[in-house]
């Protein structure tokens, strides 16, 4: 896959978590993808990534914003910086991280994610 139809497979990605779409998600998924999230869980093939997805929405869970920040594509893996907003459990989250994912025929294969774990800011010297 050249860059271009990687960022608009990552974008599709992303777009489908935040218009809250399960077939857009699942349509950029290889059968037996990997899905690892940040704080743990890991969902493997589309089965269980459907529930994943299914059982988050059903629950009120709310992408309110994920912006991809950076994009590099080097042969069959993409790595991609965001910053991610969402609601889950009526509590708001809001997080930067990134995202390693791993392509195979049009598809990603695996998606494994890192998130930071407290706000950032500019280190003056000393610690906080």
């Amino acid at each position: 896959m050249n860059r271009e139809e990687v960022a608009r497979l990552i974008h599709c990605y992303v777009e489908g978590w935040r218009d809250g779409d399960r077939g857009k998600i699942l349509s950029t998924l290889a059968p037996d993808c990997v899905v690892t999230e940040a704080h743990g869980p890991v969902y493997r093939g589309m089965v269980r990534i459907g529930q994943w997805i299914e059982t988050w929405f059903a629950a009120g869970g709310r992408v309110d914003r994920w912006e991809i920040t950076s994009l590099v594509v080097a042969d069959d893996t993409a790595a991609f910086e965001w910053s991610f907003a969402c609601t889950w459990l009526e509590k708001a989250y809001d997080f930067e991280g990134a995202s390693i994912a791993k392509l195979r025929g049009g598809k990603i294969a695996s998606l494994r994610e890192y998130c930071t774990t407290a706000p950032l800011y500019e280190w003056d010297g000393s610690w906080r």
